[in-house]
């Protein structure tokens, strides 16, 4: 688990995209994200959402399983800690806003991991979670052999609503802007899923994004 940010987020793998940047853009706006909001992005990686959440205006802090090659998180506030089993390294009620993307499907139990995010949000403040849809993803999900808990809609929901979070919700959600801005587009993209197995979708490219879906859930404290 030492090298996994190395070998699955590498630049040569998976270069830097203006993709953050239009994600963090999108949920601010979509969520009402306040500037000079505190933010914490569980689950971190290499820093490319928290670099785009500070140029957006917000107070940013990162947090991760380990430290990692200095090079790909030079600069950024990062804290460490095992989500699962461990206190996150903070006070009560310290962030406006906790974030987690493709993190929670890493997690055998995510007891401690969304006990934790609902401790350190602040009274009001919002939790928003992204994990990939084991239904659209059904034959790729396991290419990371560190994936061990597909979920999908009812289950995101259900997870969220045991830990005494208000005005659960979670939907489908396409990662292309593109829908972003025109939700009509769904109608066009949906068919793809059913046209393009995939299995047979190559990778990083703008067909997979339109057959592979994830989960956008979100609660209140």
């Amino acid at each position: 688990m030492d090298k996994y940010l190395n070998v699955f987020y590498n630049f040569n793998l998976k270069p830097k995209t203006d993709y953050p940047a239009k994600l963090a853009n999108y949920l601010i706006n979509r969520y009402k994200i306040q500037p000079g909001a505190e933010i914490l992005d569980v689950g971190c990686g290499r820093g490319d959402l928290l670099r785009a959440f500070a140029k957006e205006g917000l107070l940013t802090q990162g947090l991760d399983l380990m430290p990692y090659d200095m090079e790909l998180t030079a600069g950024l506030p990062i804290k460490h800690a095992n989500f699962e089993s461990e206190r996150f390294p903070f006070e009560d009620e310290s962030f406006d806003l906790v974030f987690s993307k493709s993190v929670i499907e890493h997690l055998h139990k995510p007891d401690n991991f969304l006990r934790e995010a609902r401790r350190v949000l602040k009274t009001g403040g919002r939790l928003i979670i992204m994990t990939p849809d084991w239904q659209t993803q059904l034959y790729t999900f396991y290419n990371d052999h560190t994936h061990v808990q597909p979920y999908i809609v009812s289950g995101l929901i259900n997870a969220l609503k045991l830990y005494e979070l208000n005005d659960v919700t979670a939907e489908l959600f396409y990662q292309l802007p593109s829908v972003w801005k025109f939700p009509f587009l769904k109608i066009f993209y949906k068919p793809l899923q059913l046209l393009f197995p995939v299995k047979k979708v190559r990778k990083s490219s703008w067909w997979r994004w339109a057959r592979e879906l994830m989960i956008l859930g979100s609660a209140i404290k």
